[in-house]
């Protein structure tokens, strides 16, 4: 992955670098591929030990993709809203008129196109199952009442922003908990910064967040679900953390009422000690533009 620090032209006069972090925004059509992700950044590292094969085969063919995520399918057992047995197709078999979650739940067949938009909502599959199979049962059941219209609802909205953009904020200290959702960037980055790792942490969830981070920008923001943890979850191996995530999420979104946007907390990932050289300096969140004050959440 490019540090992203500055364009480089190439001998063509094509630059290849077209983002800036510390800009906060995108600059050109930077248009990244398979070859592009880097699992050793913190927030491919969670779904490397699966996806380094993926990519692999990604690499090699659209068929070639599709075959090692049904061979994990079928060796985890997993299933969707209904109760359907999990498995992967290509798009392009998805039904004429088929709404794609209802689809999902109804067969456990996830149509999935050769993009990175689709390989990490796959491995979101495998490393948050029931947190995925709740959000389809609750959208195939929306869908069953309401059908598929120009617009979704409140909670259907908000499903949809978990699905794509959500990270995990797992929190033991309260008053990490509560900076998050005040807006309150110099206690949550800077007071509390020894709480990061100790008593909070990020898990993410969301592909399409996931996708952004091939190229990361410094205004690139989560919808934060702020889950809290008991202090012994940061002593507990990564799988048991994901283990224990997976299964109160899922609880808290299969028993929810009405949803939206509210119950997020925005967060700005690239603040996230650890994540960012540049966030080192304490200046680096000085900039309102991404780090703003705002309203309160949940």
């Amino acid at each position: 992955m490019s540090s992203g620090t500055a364009p480089v032209s190439t001998a063509d006069g094509v630059t290849s670098d077209t983002f800036s972090p510390d800009a906060g925004v995108r600059r050109n059509a930077f248009k990244p591929g398979f070859e592009h992700i880097d699992w050793s950044t913190p927030w491919f590292a969670q779904f490397a030990t699966r996806g380094v094969g993926w990519q692999q085969a990604a690499l090699a063919s659209y068929a070639a993709l599709l075959a090692e995520m049904n061979a994990d399918a079928q060796r985890s057992g997993q299933t969707t809203g209904r109760g359907k047995r999990l498995a992967f197709i290509a798009q392009d078999d998805l039904p004429a008129g088929s709404a794609y979650e209802a689809h999902i739940a109804s067969t456990g067949c996830v149509p999935t196109r050769h993009n990175l938009h689709d390989f990490f909502n796959a491995l979101v599959w495998f490393q948050f199952p029931r947190i995925k199979a709740a959000l389809n049962a609750r959208q195939s059941a929306a869908i069953d009442v309401l059908g598929v219209g120009p617009t979704r609802g409140g909670t259907r909205d908000a499903l949809t922003l978990f699905d794509e953009n959500a990270v995990l904020f797992a929190c033991a200290d309260p008053l990490q908990s509560a900076a998050l959702r005040a807006f309150d960037w110099r206690t949550l980055f800077g007071t509390g910064r020894a709480a990061w790792a100790t008593a909070c942490e990020v898990r993410c969830f969301g592909h399409a967040l996931l996708e952004k981070m091939i190229s990361p920008y410094k205004a690139c923001t989560a919808h934060a679900w702020v889950v809290e943890v008991p202090e012994a979850y940061f002593r507990w191996p990564v799988t048991e953390r994901d283990a224990w995530l997976d299964a109160a999420v899922s609880r808290e979104l299969s028993t929810a009422g009405e949803l939206d946007g509210h119950v997020f907390a925005p967060l700005p990932v690239l603040g996230i000690p650890g994540w960012w050289p540049a966030n080192e300096a304490p200046a680096f969140y000085d900039d309102a533009s991404v780090f703003r004050s705002g309203r309160r959440v949940r």
